[in-house]
């Protein structure tokens, strides 16, 4: 098969060789997970055999209840470099006087001791928890369901202990911020600022960096809902971008997200929304005119309990197109291809029910395929030409983020300001002008989740 020119014939770039050639170093796959063994079993102990019972009941759950760890001992040269970490901290885009540092002063000058360990270890774990997670208060992430790892994978207790040990308090917080080329270049245009406004901005799109993982995967694909673009990113480095339509504002905008690719669909069905199917009427029409359906590249079932199923089958005019990711979430959000093409032509595409819709996405599901899933390019061709539902399972990790930046590098690299279609801006700027809240439990939006399974 000539794939350069089935390439060229489905309307693609004719760089698909290039991304491919982009993504040569993705990252290996999952390494598998195992459980801790058992502990030893002492064979010098008599057990008697368990009574034979009909239905055993459940052990009554004990409650456990937490040991808290001992403070640890701060010298005055660690509080000395905290204090001064945190008068410096106005370069990540945080305010000093969050972490007050007027009584950390006045404990270091009484001298080693008890009060000094506890108002050092409370400041450095409010520093930490900012730092690797984010100042801005769950209530004020609008829509926000991405759930940042980093607390599980780095807990305060083990920076801390680290900090000390390696009498490093600077480094152990400094390393804690995100590590993504645009963070960096939000904080280095925050001292030019030239509003309070600008530089409030700033501080909110810095703070929203720090909502997702600080490792992001070596690739990974992310959506700038504000911008309205795809970008396709390995180590760090953009290789390929795509216009993309996002969800209406208003109930049907698109959440913010951090979920992993499970395969690819190629020449996906759609089955339609009860919304459509009762509220429109086009169950009604359909279920009793088989052949009608079929001309219109439907199927219908009717149910036992008389609900009407009506499926789209594949093909050009799926409201899906030829393309859908596999991203399973309670949301029911994905990225597809359109059969309607011209809306990646203008200027505002916040026009979906939620679901993101990508311009060229039969190239991306055929990268995604080659790099994700060890497609060969012949076979990824195939597969979209078949016109048959084939899904193929990736065998690569491929996380995807559905992002809300509103000042941010835009794809070619340059950093620039988004509309806030959203209006998701002023509640975490004003966060940021109130005093600090103490962290809780809650790791994302609580929200009402609306599945947004309609991509018309």
């Amino acid at each position: 098969m000539n794939v350069k020119r089935v390439i060229d014939g489905t309307g693609l770039s004719g760089k698909l060789g290039a991304v491919v050639l982009g993504m040569s170093l993705l990252a290996q796959p999952l390494s598998a997970q195992t459980t801790p063994n058992a502990g030893p079993v002492d064979l010098t102990k008599q057990v008697p055999p368990a009574p034979v019972t009909t239905a055993p009941e459940a052990p009554v759950p004990v409650p456990v209840t937490p040991v808290p760890l001992p403070t640890p001992h701060w010298s005055q040269t660690d509080a000395q470099s905290l204090l001064a970490t945190i008068k410096g901290i106005g370069a990540e885009g945080l305010f000093a006087k969050d972490y007050q540092p007027e009584l950390l002063s006045a404990a270091i000058v009484k001298g080693e001791g008890p009060e000094l360990d506890e108002i050092a270890t409370r400041l450095f774990t409010w520093l930490a928890e900012d730092l690797r997670d984010g100042r801005t208060p769950m209530a004020a992430r609008v829509q926000w369901f991405a759930v940042d790892p980093d607390q599980d994978i780095n807990p305060t207790p083990l920076i801390l202990a680290d900090a000390l040990v390696r009498r490093d308090v600077k480094g152990a917080l400094m390393a804690l911020a995100p590590t993504v080329p645009d963070y960096a270049a939000l904080k280095a245009a925050l001292p030019k600022a030239q509003t309070p406004k600008q530089a409030a901005l700033i501080r909110a799109n810095m703070d929203r960096w720090r909502w997702l993982a600080r490792d992001m995967g070596t690739q990974y694909l992310l959506a700038n809902v504000p911008e309205q673009m795809l970008r396709m990113t390995v180590r760090n480095k953009i290789i390929k971008t795509y216009k993309v339509v996002v969800g209406k504002p208003g109930r049907t905008a698109t959440p913010q997200l951090a979920e992993t690719v499970e395969g690819v669909i190629f020449n996906p069905t759609w089955t339609v929304p009860q919304s459509i199917v009762v509220g429109e009427g086009l169950g009604a029409r359909l279920v009793n005119n088989p052949r009608q359906a079929a001309r219109e590249g439907y199927k219908v079932t009717k149910l036992s309990d008389g609900m009407i199923v009506v499926v789209q089958q594949p093909g050009d005019s799926n409201a899906l197109g030829r393309m859908k990711l596999d991203m399973p979430n309670e949301h029911a959000i994905f990225l597809h291809d359109t059969p309607s093409k011209a809306a990646f032509n203008q200027p505002v595409r916040a026009l979906s029910h939620g679901c993101v819709r990508v311009e060229g996405a039969t190239e991306l599901a055929m990268t995604m395929a080659i790099l994700g899933a060890g497609m060969t390019p012949d076979d990824a061709i195939a597969a979209h030409t078949s016109k048959t539902y084939t899904k193929v399972p990736m065998t690569k990790t491929f996380p995807v983020y559905l992002t809300y930046f509103t000042v941010a590098r835009d794809v070619n690299g340059m950093l620039r300001s988004f509309p806030d279609i959203y209006n998701r801006d002023a509640p975490v700027v004003a966060s940021f002008a109130q005093p600090r809240k103490e962290h809780t439990a809650q790791r994302k939006s609580t929200e009402e989740v609306i599945k947004l399974d309609n991509p018309l």
